[in-house]
């Protein structure tokens, strides 16, 4: 089985062979194994990930050594620093070359080494370059089922969440007649209905909808605590999502700019959530089958 890759490079001279082994001790890499003999020495640095790249049809357009890195503008300086121990400043400019965007996606600075070595320091720009791909929910709610569960009370404020909630599913492509609309009293009644919507089996996912202001409700923290372990309780215990769309805010003045004035509509993230996750557990359900199978 393959364990790694190393790229062994030549240097001209014994001085030059200090300073490349100086430069890679300051800019953190693991120093590994060594070796000395009757002829030569060898330094050896460890990266966390290495590869080995094969260029076909025309030159490589980049030096033969590349240091990828996640904080190129940091690199670059430490590297001008200790270029500075042995170079005047305008010699500098014919050694280190500036950040300069490439075809690729990325941004890369060189730094000549010696005669005989280039080394080409990179940082993708995508921020998703080298992570694991994700599994992620899809924004499409095509034949999908949801209840969505509201309250009458402060009604100036669920009514617009309401709407901002409807308005997702019928963006994402929800059928009208896959939408049950439930009105309870208060924040208080929302866990016991979407309890019950759950545990009917009919729905995809539950949307809850709710406004607690804290200056209309003297047990303004007790209410609020039971109702978010009400709906986190029903989601897990049900295994049905749940999106959690209950405001609570200190001022009338704060709910109506979460509903839509300000800062966003919250019932229309709640609907795109409870999308997103009826996406995600199908997906996941489909990859357990194909698992077992």
């Amino acid at each position: 089985m393959i364990k790694g890759i190393t790229l062994v490079s030549a240097i001209a001279s014994e001085a030059e062979f200090d300073r490349v082994a100086s430069l890679f001790s300051a800019l953190g890499f693991e120093q590994g194994k060594g070796w000395q003999d009757g002829q030569g020495r060898g330094a050896a640095f460890l990266a966390p990930v290495g590869n080995l790249e094969f260029v076909a049809g025309r030159a490589p357009a980049v030096p033969p050594v590349l240091v990828e890195t996640t904080q190129l503008d940091h690199i670059r300086s430490l590297v001008e620093k200790w270029l500075l121990t042995s170079y005047r400043s305008e010699e500098i400019a014919d050694i280190l070359s500036g950040t300069e965007l490439t075809h690729w996606n990325s941004r890369l600075f060189t730094v000549q080494i010696s005669p005989e070595l280039r080394i080409g320091f990179w940082q993708s720009e995508n921020p998703l370059h080298g992570l694991p791909e994700a599994i992620e929910g899809d924004l499409s709610a095509a034949n999908m089922r949801f209840a969505v569960v509201t309250t009458r009370w402060n009604t100036v404020i669920t009514d617009r969440l309401l709407q901002g909630s409807l308005d997702a599913l019928h963006r994402s492509g929800a059928a009208r007649a896959d939408i049950e609309v439930v009105r309870v009293p208060g924040a208080w009644e929302v866990p016991n209905a979407a309890r019950t919507l759950a545990e009917s089996k009919k729905f995809d996912a539950i949307i809850t909808l709710g406004c607690l202001l804290r200056g209309e409700t003297a047990h303004y923290e007790a209410i609020y605590n039971e109702v978010a372990r009400g709906i986190g309780q029903s989601q897990q215990e049900t295994g049905i999502p749940h999106a959690f769309g209950v405001l609570t805010c200190e001022t009338l003045e704060q709910a109506l700019d979460r509903a839509g004035l300000k800062a966003g509509n919250k019932g229309f993230e709640a609907a795109s959530a409870a999308i997103e996750m009826v996406s995600l557990q199908r997906k996941l359900a489909a990859e357990n089958d194909g698992g077992k199978k």
